[in-house]
């Protein structure tokens, strides 16, 4: 909730201090926010869907997944050095439902992010064809990291044979683990196909706002800017999240043609959409886990309070 204050926060000074309306959804289309909003959080639940599949053995509730993915996001809006990992992996194990240890856990968020880079080449391509000469360079290095990750899966645990890994015993295990689970396998596949629909959702949710603040409906100008923000997420020396994804947003936005004015707007509206969303869907997360935790409870009391009949 406080990391959600603060981008609504930053977002409405933004606006006021850099554009002539006094926050970036003024003049925008109410039905089009609304049905982008409802876009942003059904990514999210499809992305807590994808990481269940990737979970070695026992697995964690939806409910679990998705309350752990929206806090990690909200989170990720402001703190730096990707600590919205420790939120990630703290809220989950806080939650309880399955006894996870840390690595376990580690191993399912590395595997998420491996099959998270391969679902968003789609889009990496759709966008390097798309786009102009000024934006080739940075797509294409998007465009290879995600085939570095499609080559990570193919290699599974032949990851080891690779000079740098062989180096070190530790990194070796390391890589013994992420390449026996993160291989390709069933749960690869049906967690990438949630995956894809993940961004799918945050392209629609994106084209739709772009289309509320009067830019027009464009999906080619969505994709590039998924791509490219999506793309400065990875660094780990900064924010991973909304405060990151406004500047390149912004800058993306400005470089395609689109007034500055609505390139600001569109950018925190954004921001503001998807730090909202991703505190819903940690709330309804949340509160689903507290219900099956009841349910739960009250079965095993049930059960317990019954009578041992024996048998004759």
């Amino acid at each position: 909730m406080a990391f959600s204050a603060v981008v609504l926060a930053v977002c409405f000074l933004a606006a006021r201090r850099l554009t002539t309306t006094s926050w970036p959804l003024q003049q925008a289309n109410v039905a089009l926010v609304l049905t982008a909003s409802a876009a942003y959080l059904s990514s999210f639940f499809l992305r807590a869907l994808g990481w269940q599949r990737l979970f070695p053995g026992e697995r964690p509730d939806r409910s679990r997944c998705l309350a752990a993915c929206g806090a990690a996001a909200a989170s990720g809006a402001v703190l730096p050095f990707r600590l919205d990992y420790v939120v990630k992996i703290s809220t989950l194990r806080r939650l309880g439902g399955v006894r996870l240890g840390l690595d376990t856990v580690a191993l399912s968020i590395i595997s998420l992010g491996l099959v998270d880079a391969v679902a968003m080449l789609p889009l990496a391509v759709g966008a390097l064809a798309t786009s102009g000469p000024s934006f080739r360079a940075p797509l294409i290095i998007v465009l290879l990291f995600c085939l570095g990750c499609i080559t990570a899966l193919l290699l599974g645990p032949r990851l080891v044979l690779l000079p740098f890994v062989s180096r070190s015993a530790r990194v070796e295990q390391a890589f013994i683990r992420v390449g026996n689970h993160a291989g390709i396998s069933r749960s690869t596949f049906v967690a990438g196909g949630f995956l894809i629909g993940c961004w799918t959702m945050r392209v629609l949710g994106s084209a739709l706002l772009l289309s509320a603040l009067g830019v027009g409906f464009s999906p080619p100008f969505a994709l590039v800017v998924i791509c490219l923000a999506a793309a400065t997420s990875i660094l780990p020396i900064t924010a991973g999240g909304a405060i990151v994804n406004i500047g390149t947003t912004s800058a993306v936005l400005l470089a395609l043609g689109v007034t500055r004015r609505a390139a600001i707007n569109f950018s925190l509206a954004s921001g503001m959409l998807l730090t909202l969303s991703a505190l819903a869907a940690a709330l309804v997360g949340v509160v689903g886990s507290i219900f099956l935790t009841v349910h739960a409870r009250s079965g095993a009391g049930h059960n317990a309070s019954k009578p041992h009949v024996a048998r004759p």
